[in-house]
């Protein structure tokens, strides 16, 4: 049986359609929809010198089609998708015209060369390889003179496959070994052309490509490490003690992939990992058990034990996992699966890992350690805070957010070292403290020369003070003479110039944002005179937002529906994934310290809208990820806004009030709604117009 190895892929629009009676904006959508995509053609024809050609045109987005046959006769009539249409053709070279129509009406048109030839194909070369990235996946090129398509025969009793002469198919074995792979080069002649391969090795990739998934950060109280870059690991562990396994043919060595080191464990019948000896660790605080593995498709089951040794009595208990082939499976095990069956486990001095089938592949592991939940709820201001050490932390201007008037500059920075190490220290019982150590910037007003010196009283911390703080009125209020935020001159009626003028209170503006790890602060000191002050709490959890995020690279990651959960409309599927995979690369990066920033690289998906042709190409201001940007998260709204004209997450012409049509029009911020589906992943919505919600799966990196 033969199998032409395309994909034909069009939109069903009924819900659409229903959806025009509701809503206008829902036609907007509509409108909007992009013009068809990756249209071509397969072709093949009869070997009987007849020249009858077999046209099946393809695309994306795709109604219906029309084919211009380049010979002078008439444009066929419609064609669905999946749907071919015959032709006769006599010898010649002709350039046929595909003509997709969308949905909307707007047509996208190809142009594609056949030739029809009844002298048999010659000059047939075939490129066989074996795919870098994909194991056990073979790639088949052939070109010859004469010839239109070409068939495959893999040689492991599979359907042949066909292609375009000139292109590539593909076809991922079973298991790897020598197979014999037969090319046909076929034309409108009776006679054909045929290369053999006899023997080809087939191989399976046998050790990873990349890295285990980024890991989240974690407090310290948060985890316990065995085996992580990520984290301080338990010190003095063992990861290869021989117990035995060398035996049953199993070995073990340290795999460095491009400098990150992980565990590999050869031949896995059971293998052990020894904490120092009188050692041991008490998980019963914790709530799973993480490790990341990489395999080939020998090993399709992991059992980790875990085994405890309290009170000298060793007892263990397994958990078994699947395994994902040929890429990296994260496994995330509950503590309580471990004391349900019984296990003491709050002293663990071993870990143990069995594979199956026994004895029969080898195993890549990373990332081994135990956790909860970060502790590192939100907290107000409590906590101790400095000012950010980055430009523009601290500053003055004629407004709230500008500082035109001066800023600290990096500069600035390195030279107030002594002034950007001072602690402000909130009190869980009301207290505060301006702790400065040795030195800080003391200028002249305080007897000094703009420099770093001794604090001087009362602005040395050597008095004590007490805190209000007003999460409602969004103020802070230091009583104490001598307490102060940011800069001590800048007051509620002014800058003073002299110490002794120094208030028994003053009250501040503030913001917390990023999880209450980030506080912006300002005091008008003055009529019109704005100081304002970045800080960054001192051992805070970070948010959880924190990292690089990336579209998830599976089909349904992007689409739009009607409602949140449904992307009947559209969504992205797996051609569409592969397609876009200069869309897919784009990187969303949420810094500790609140900024954001969109990653493009040197390609993005480019829209009709924004100038484009929908194909990969330079990103267009200013959704180009060239403007500076902030984000602010609310755990408690479910939601995540970006600051920054051009800022955003998914697709840039979602925005809270529709779909924007000009890249002029993009707005200073955007609000999502943001769902945790664990610490790795989150779902993004966004309703861009009444009832258009457009939906993003992103993971962490």
């Amino acid at each position: 049986m033969k199998t032409i190895k395309y994909v034909l892929s069009f939109f069903m629009i009924t819900a659409l359609i229903i959806s025009c009676t509701q809503e206008e904006d829902n036609l907007d959508f509509i409108n909007n929809i992009a013009a068809p995509s990756n249209v071509s053609a397969a072709v093949s024809v009869t070997q009987d010198n007849t020249g009858l050609v077999t046209i099946t045109p393809l695309g994306e987005g795709v109604a219906s089609f029309t084919i211009g046959y380049g010979d002078g006769s008439e444009i066929s009539g419609t064609i669905n998708p999946g749907e071919s249409s015959d032709h006769i053709y006599a010898e010649g070279t002709y350039e046929i015209v595909i003509t997709a129509v969308g949905l909307n009406g707007d047509t996208t048109s190809v142009t594609q060369t056949i030739v029809v030839s009844f002298e048999p194909p010659q000059n047939l070369v075939v490129t066989i390889e074996n795919d870098p990235a994909i194991s056990k996946q073979v790639n088949v090129t052939a070109t010859a003179d004469n010839a239109m398509f070409f068939e495959v025969d893999f040689g492991d009793g599979s359907e042949i496959v066909t292609g375009n002469i000139g292109e590539t198919v593909s076809h991922v074995y079973q298991d790897a070994g020598l197979y014999t792979i037969i090319v046909t080069a076929l034309g409108a002649a009776i006679e054909t052309a045929t290369y053999t391969e006899v023997d080809f090795e087939v191989t399976a990739i046998v050790q990873p490509l990349t890295s285990a998934p980024t890991q989240p950060s974690r407090a310290d109280e948060d985890v316990i490490s065995i085996f992580s870059s990520a984290y301080t690991d338990v010190t003095g562990t063992n990861y290869f003690p021989d117990w035995g396994q060398a035996s049953q043919g199993s070995g073990w060595t340290m795999f460095d992939l491009g400098g990150d080191e992980m565990l590999q464990y050869v031949n896995l019948s059971y293998q052990g990992i020894a904490l120092a000896d009188g050692t041991s660790v008490d998980v019963s605080n914790m709530e799973f058990l993480h490790l990341d593995v990489w395999t080939a498709d020998a090993v399709t089951d992991i059992e980790v034990s875990l085994i405890n040794n309290a009170s000298g009595t060793v007892t263990e208990a397994p958990v078994t996992s699947s395994l994902t082939p040929n890429d990296w499976t994260t496994i995330e095990i509950p503590i309580s699966d471990y004391v349900d069956q019984g296990l003491t486990i709050t002293e663990i001095f071993q870990l143990k890992f069995v594979g199956t089938p026994w004895a029969a592949g080898t195993v890549f592991i990373d990332n081994i350690y135990f956790y909860k939940a970060p502790s590192g709820t939100p907290t107000g201001i409590a906590g101790t805070w400095k000012l950010s050490d980055a430009a523009g932390s601290l500053g003055v201007g004629p407004a709230v957010g500008d500082i035109g008037w001066w800023s600290c500059d990096p500069a600035c920075v390195t030279q107030r070292a002594c002034y950007f190490d001072d602690e402000y220290i909130f009190g869980a019982d009301g207290s505060f403290s301006n702790v400065l150590g040795a030195d800080t910037w003391v200028e002249g007003w305080q007897g000094g020369t703009d420099t770093c010196a001794t604090p001087v009283a009362p602005h040395d911390g050597s008095s004590a003070a007490t805190y209000t703080y007003d999460s409602g009125a969004g103020t802070v209020t230091l009583n104490g003479i001598g307490a102060y935020l940011g800069i001590p001159k800048a007051t509620n009626t002014g800058e003073i110039s002299n110490p002794a003028d120094a208030p028994a209170s003053i009250t501040y503006n503030v913001t917390l944002s990023n999880f209450d790890t980030e506080m912006s602060v300002y005091i008008e000191a003055g009529a019109g005179v704005f100081w304002q002050y970045n800080f960054t709490k001192q051992g805070a959890a970070p948010s959880p937002l924190t990292g690089t995020w990336q579209m998830a690279q599976e089909a349904g990651s992007l689409g739009v529906g009607p409602a949140v959960g449904d992307t009947g409309w559209w969504n992205c599927d797996d051609p569409c994934v592969t397609q876009r995979a200069c869309y897919y690369d784009d990187q969303y990066v949420f810094g500790s310290d609140g900024s954001f920033s969109n990653v493009l690289g040197a390609d993005t998906w480019v829209e009709g809208w924004q100038g484009g042709t929908d194909t990969c190409a330079t990103p267009v201001s200013p959704h180009d990820g060239s403007g500076m940007a902030t984000y602010a998260l609310d755990l408690g709204a479910g939601t995540v806004t970006i600051n920054g004209v051009g800022a955003y997450i998914g697709l840039p012409k979602a925005v809270n009030t529709g779909e924007i049509s000009n890249p002029a029009d993009a707005p200073a911020s955007i609000t999502y709604d943001i769902s945790f589906i664990d610490d790795n992943t989150i779902s993004v919505v966004i309703e861009a117009g009444a009832g258009v919600f457009w939906q993003y799966k992103l993971v962490k990196i």
